[in-house]
């Protein structure tokens, strides 16, 4: 079976605003090439749940050292100083963020319990709502 992939997004300002308009915290994963738990978490929560529009989901290869993204503030930035400023410390980390770059849930930093993930992807997605409502 083939990989699945998320958006490495040209922009994280625009991602933000897109999931805004649909009332979502904008998700970002960090994912490192060859990251078995990048992977599981990538194939098996967020792509299958970007495709039903669930949430909007995008990744950031922290080691892509050809791609600048322009971060919320109108930044470009390479995606290891992205890295740098949220203190990200493993992959995959996934974050949820408002429009403004805010982080409105609290972050998902590796995969400890497979089996749990879900249930604790779910309660953040619901936190980074009300976030976004208020």
């Amino acid at each position: 079976m083939a990989k699945r992939h998320l958006e490495q997004p040209q922009s994280l300002k625009a991602a933000a605003l897109r999931a805004q308009e649909m009332g979502l915290p904008l998700v970002v994963m960090t994912t490192l090439k060859g990251c078995p738990y990048c992977d599981l978490v990538r194939e098996n929560y967020l792509y299958p749940m970007n495709a039903r529009g669930q949430l909007v989901a995008v990744q950031i290869d922290i080691l892509d050292a050809g791609n600048e993204v322009e971060f919320f503030d109108g930044r470009r930035l390479w995606p290891r100083e992205i890295s740098r400023i949220w203190k990200n410390k493993v992959a995959p980390t996934v974050y949820f963020f408002n429009a403004q770059g805010k982080e409105v849930a609290e972050r998902l930093e590796g995969v400890a319990v497979p089996d749990f993930f879900g249930s604790y992807l779910d309660a953040r997605l619901a936190d980074g709502r009300k976030a976004i409502e208020r």
